[in-house]
């Protein structure tokens, strides 16, 4: 967590001291975001390993310009899927989650071709979990879910006009985010 605090702090000073480029994400704009998360703050611990990377693929729709002169604003939505067991002798634990939610975001440019950007989103995480071990545990499936919320700060460099190598950073089911855009 201190690292993402010295980072937010970094990208702010780096912010006030930039001049804004003409924007590359502008209102009417349509970019599909897929990616693989990388850390997570789900599952941690010394018997958890992951068993299928956290893969998550979110749509957004400029809706705003001239936010703060060069700014503009999109909403979007995100869905993701990550798989975790937990293991320790004879006990076996297997979980999924599945992640929808509902993004902010505000975009600001700072560098031709960048598309730079920080966000929220509000969602809800459906988690099964299935007993594999030994034992007289359970052996049918359960199922439970609440409210998650993320911040992050990205950005999105158009490799060609069309589409762009993406990375967030942020606090949620994952750490850091690394994918491709496509402008639609």
């Amino acid at each position: 967590m201190k690292k993402l605090l010295t980072l937010f702090v970094a990208a702010v000073f780096v912010l006030t001291q930039m001049t804004a480029q003409d924007p590359v994400f502008k209102d009417g704009d349509k970019v599909l975001n897929l990616g693989i998360g990388l850390g997570s703050s789900w599952y941690s611990g010394s018997y958890y390993s992951m068993t299928f990377p956290p893969l998550n693929a979110s749509f957004e729709v400029g809706v705003k310009d001239g936010v703060l002169e060069k700014g503009s604003i999109g909403v979007g939505g995100m869905m993701g899927y990550s798989g975790y067991k937990y293991e320790y002798t004879d006990w076996k634990w297997v979980y999924s989650n599945f992640l929808l939610g509902a993004r902010g975001y505000f975009h600001y440019p700072l560098a031709a071709k960048l598309d730079t950007y920080t966000g929220l989103m509000l969602g809800y995480n459906i988690a099964t979990e299935k007993w594999k071990g030994t034992g007289s545990e359970p052996t049918d499936y359960e199922t439970w879910g609440g409210f998650v919320w993320s911040w992050f700060i990205g950005g999105r460099y158009y490799i060609k006009e069309n589409f762009a190598l993406m990375a967030e950073l942020g606090y949620g089911s994952y750490y850091v985010n690394l994918g491709v855009a496509f402008r639609l």
